[in-house]
């Protein structure tokens, strides 16, 4: 039964992990957002109070 023999399974998995600790961590990060919010959206708008009919 080749499956017991560890020599080639570990050797994969060791690579396979070094793929997704290496690789693909920067290639996620790389990936830029379209609509990154502006600062002038940032700024609160300038609201008036609501003039109650009846006060």
């Amino acid at each position: 039964m080749p499956q017991l023999n560890p020599a080639p399974w570990f050797m994969i998995l060791v690579i396979s992990w070094l793929v997704f600790v290496i690789v693909i961590p920067p290639k996620v990060l790389a990936h830029n957002f379209p609509n990154e919010p502006s600062p002038t959206a940032a700024e609160k708008p300038k609201t008036t109070s609501w003039a109650w009919p009846w006060s």
